[in-house]
């Protein structure tokens, strides 16, 4: 059993970590992107429904719900976009973390378990990048180490 839990594990290693950091980018975003969708009518119209919620239902203890609502709602449409682009990531992922805990800790703390998802989730990307499969790797912004050059600068130094 041993020997083929090991051969099992050496196929596992042989997934690429830039694929997993491309899935860890793209499942939360569209998780975000979706709720933000719903706090809006048309393009970008806050909607009556979202201003209701953020003062009754998502009241935060420090935050005006007018700025808590437009706050998220501008979150919840900028940060997944930067996730799905690659770009800024960590900051990205960053924010929608401490998104996730103002959620978890002051309106829904019942649902520690789908918010400790997305925050695992979000906690790998500040924490190891965004993957080779992103802008933030393109323009150098985010090597995985100093040691290895961006893909803009490998073209810059082909080009010479």
């Amino acid at each position: 059993m041993i020997p083929l839990i090991r051969t099992l594990n050496a196929g596992f290693d042989r997934i690429p970590n830039d694929v997993v950091a491309l899935a860890l980018r793209l499942f939360p975003a569209m998780v975000f992107w979706q709720s933000g969708r719903t706090k809006v009518d048309g393009v970008f119209t806050i909607s009556d429904s979202t201003w209701f919620l953020f003062e009754h239902e998502y009241a935060l203890p420090v935050i005006p719900f007018e700025i808590a609502a437009v706050l998220a709602t501008v979150a919840e449409h900028a940060l997944p976009i930067l996730l799905v682009l690659g770009l800024f990531t960590r900051f990205a992922a960053l924010g929608l973390l401490v998104m996730t805990l103002v959620i978890q800790v002051f309106v829904y703390p019942g649902a520690w378990v789908i918010h400790g998802l997305w925050a695992a989730a979000l906690l790998a990307l500040v924490a190891r990048g965004p993957g080779v499969l992103s802008v933030d790797r393109w323009l150098g912004l985010d090597c995985a180490s100093a040691a290895e050059p961006s893909p803009a600068k490998l073209a810059a130094a082909q080009a010479r």
